[in-house]
């Protein structure tokens, strides 16, 4: 591991300055629109006077300029609207900071938990009905972070919401309409109308008016911004106590756990974090969520170690039975939405199905195919998938090999075999394993109908299809990157699973968990509810012993004789962002011969003196200069495109049109309309680890400013450093922040069902 010396350097030009510059720029944007109207009127009335009496115009000619300043002003409108507008800009007070937060969640910017804005003027501070005041939560700084352990907060992950798409606002104008009538009315943007109507449907401003709380459906509206619309709406009639809050809050705050990964809530921690809402009867305010079916309550059995009793109640307990002891058994109890829930239930369900189900082929032609492979995990793998539905297998990248002898192996059988990945580059690389002779960047047709992504085969548009019944047509599916299922996904890959069809899961468990909901590979193998195979095939070189190390806790120097590590100590985050550009930009490209477009910046949040928003700012100014003419794009930008929520593609701005922007991202060609590029592009020269995770570059350089500190922890360091293919460096400013993280800080807990569930269908394995 090499460390560069510790030098001075001049700062370059165009370097962002501090992040309460960052935050200004919207409401500077504003003013200078209207400066500069005013210093343009203040010129034309001194260059008319600057010629003393002799050059005052005549009536006429003063109505005529007047005339010609007004088409010109209306102009320079008509031209402004056809561009982009920031956030926020043409509103004021209250209801441009609510514009600005929900168009700040929209585009990933900040977490909805990190969105605060100022109390209205009129809420009183004392006296009856009053909520209680509740101590301010620092988000982390991390959009992704996960939850803590405390029962006394829910943290918000950054939301990823889909926003309205031209059909759903263009089917119902009406409704549209009305419902920015009544936004107006409680004083909120009237511009969120149409996220308002995709949230509740039919009949939103009705539903409004008879209960102002739903605008919490509306991602980025916090709970102070919909009290204070209740209030504008209700009057005297709005407090604390009522139901209807009660029920709005538990929906959200149930919805925050969702994005902190949650399926379920224990019960006392969103009672908690209600009472920290100000709802003065929580239980209630859970209860009416049940009643009203918003929620469901689960009571789930307690595991409990067994303990001894006395001698005189030994025989008691046997003359009470069975049904003593059920009573006795102590329970949880869990709440959580609906559609979260059941898609566990449904999960476990169908998991059980492929545990039960028989296997087709015969084991000894397994047994064959295994042989051929040796008897390392490939053979391992291969066996174990002879005689179960469901193995799951755990490795590092270096470990797809195995998964890739047993597509191997089925395909000799015979068998109807696709494995999938989490993104196109995963699929590149497995697909390369399967024919390495033919390892180009292009996946080739005869490997287009077997390896595909997760995304691409539920979605129809991958994959080798469905029979009339709706199941996929395969006997053997295998999923690359299993620790990035969500519950929903991996629910519908499960029952899109014919019967006495196998299933492995494939992935390396120290890497950052799914953006969704749930943490389905982590429950399976808490399970032990089927065969799991461990590869033993390390990651090779100086990064691949770095990683190892991280995964056990471990931050170890390791012998880099070709700089494939190097540490590069920083101050501050201004110099932090500094190194980072100049190592991308020259140092990299000039030692290793890595280009600066497969060079990776990674950084632990969007937001910060040295999150994604600067370092991408300088990386632009540096490797692309330009305008930014199209939403702050420019031709040539390297970007990072969500085409839903929880994935991330990789691209390159290539034009802008009437169409929209048009992309390159993985080869294919993608256009995203105007009104979508806000929402799902963002420039990619610099992305989060979470947003890395199933991705690989030649180069990659993972900054550690100072005050990403509290949001480090093992898998983050893991995922980070494991991006880098040849090269890893790290732009160090944490101190002993970072060895700490990976000895003590493992990842943050997930409350699901998925183990209690699987273990009353599927007895544990030896």
């Amino acid at each position: 591991m090499t460390t560069e010396p510790d030098t001075t350097e001049e700062a370059e030009p165009g370097t962002p300055g501090t992040p309460e510059e960052a935050a200004q720029d919207t409401a500077d944007d504003s003013s200078a629109e209207q400066t500069e109207t005013a210093e343009s009127t203040e010129s034309t009335e001194s260059t008319e006077n600057s010629g003393g009496v002799a050059a005052q115009p005549s009536e006429a000619e003063a109505e005529l300029a007047a005339q010609r300043e007004l088409r010109e002003r209306i102009e320079r409108r008509k031209a402004e609207k056809k561009g982009p507008i920031a956030s926020g800009t043409k509103l004021s007070g209250t209801a441009a900071d609510l514009m600005a937060a929900v168009r700040a969640v929209e585009s990933g910017e900040k977490p909805a938990a990190a969105i605060a804005f100022r109390a209205p003027e009129s809420r009183p501070t004392s006296g009856p009905g009053t909520p209680a005041a509740r101590p301010s939560v620092s988000p982390a700084s991390s959009p992704y972070a996960s939850p803590a352990s405390s029962s006394s907060a829910v943290p918000a992950r950054r939301p990823q919401p889909v926003a309205p798409t031209v059909g759903d606002t263009a089917s119902a104008p009406e409704a549209v309409e009305a419902v920015r009538v009544v936004l107006a009315q409680g004083g909120a943007p009237d511009t969120l109308a149409p996220q308002v109507v995709s949230a509740l449907g039919a009949g939103a401003d009705g539903q409004l008016r008879a209960d102002p709380w739903q605008l919490l459906q509306v991602a980025g509206v916090r709970p102070e911004q919909a009290d204070g619309f209740a209030r504008a709406l209700l009057g005297a009639e709005c407090g604390p106590d009522d139901e209807r809050r009660g029920r709005a809050l538990t929906v959200w705050l149930l919805e925050q756990a969702a994005l902190a990964g949650h399926t379920v809530l224990d019960a006392s921690a969103l009672t908690a974090a209600l009472t920290q809402r100000g709802v003065p009867d929580p239980d209630t305010a859970v209860q009416s969520a049940v009643a009203e079916g918003e929620a469901l309550e689960f009571q789930d059995a307690v595991e409990e170690a067994a303990v001894p009793a006395a001698d005189g109640q030994a025989d008691e307990d046997d003359a009470d039975g069975e049904d003593h002891e059920a009573a006795e058994r102590p329970v949880r109890v869990l709440i959580g939405l609906e559609r979260y829930a059941l898609a566990e239930e449904s999960l476990a369900d169908g998991l059980a199905r492929i545990v039960n189900s028989l296997p087709k082929e015969a084991a000894e032609d397994w047994a064959s195919s295994a042989g051929a492979s040796g008897s390392g995990s490939a053979a391992e793998l291969i066996r174990a998938v002879a005689g179960h539905g469901l193995v799951l297998h755990t490795g590092g990248d270096t470990a797809r090999a195995e998964p890739a002898a047993l597509v191997a192996a089925a395909r000799s059988l015979g068998l109807r075999v696709c494995a999938a990945a989490h993104t196109p580059d995963g699929r590149r690389r497995f697909a390369a394993l399967l024919a390495p002779e033919d390892a180009s960047d292009a996946v080739s047709e005869s490997e287009a109908d077997s390896v595909v992504t997760v995304a691409g085969l539920l979605a129809g548009a991958e994959g080798p299809g469905r029979d009339a019944e709706g199941a996929f047509e395969v006997d053997l599916l295998v999923v690359l990157d299993a620790p990035q299922l969500d519950v929903e996904s991996a629910a519908m890959v499960v029952e899109s699973l014919p019967d006495g069809a196998r299933l492995v899961l494939s992935g390396d468990p120290a890497v950052l968990w799914s953006a969704g909901p749930g943490r389905v590979f982590a429950d399976l193998l808490a399970a032990r509810a089927c065969p799991h195979i461990v590869s033993r095939t390390p990651d090779p070189g100086p990064i691949g012993e770095l990683v190892s190390g991280v995964s056990v806790g471990e931050l170890t120097q390791v012998e880099a004789p070709g700089k494939e590590v190097v540490i590069v100590p920083v101050r501050d985050a201004g110099e932090a962002v500094h190194r980072t550009v100049q190592l991308v930009a020259d140092s990299v490209p000039r030692a290793l011969g890595v280009p600066p477009e497969q060079t990776q910046v990674i950084t632990p949040g969007h937001g910060g003196a040295a999150g994604t928003r600067v370092l991408n700012s300088a990386l632009k100014e540096r490797l692309n200069p330009g305008p930014g003419r199209f939403g702050g794009f420019d031709p040539g930008d390297r970007i990072a495109y969500s085409p839903e929520p929880g994935r991330t593609v990789p691209g390159q701005v290539v034009k802008a049109d009437a169409d929209g922007l048009h992309l390159e991202c993985g080869g294919a060609p993608v256009v995203v309309p105007k009104e979508r590029v806000e929402v799902s592009v963002r420039h990619g020269w610099a992305l989060t680890a979470h947003q890395a995770v199933g991705l690989h570059w030649p180069a990659a350089v993972v900054v550690l400013p100072g005050d990403a500190a509290p949001s480090l922890t093992r898998p983050w360091v893991y995922t980070a450093f494991g991006r880098a293919e040849r090269h890893l460096s790290v732009v160090h400013g944490v101190d002993q922040a970072l060895p700490r993280a990976v000895a003590e800080v493992p990842a943050k807990a997930r409350t699901t069902r998925l183990p209690d569930l699987l273990r009353a269908q599927v007895p544990p394995t030896a």
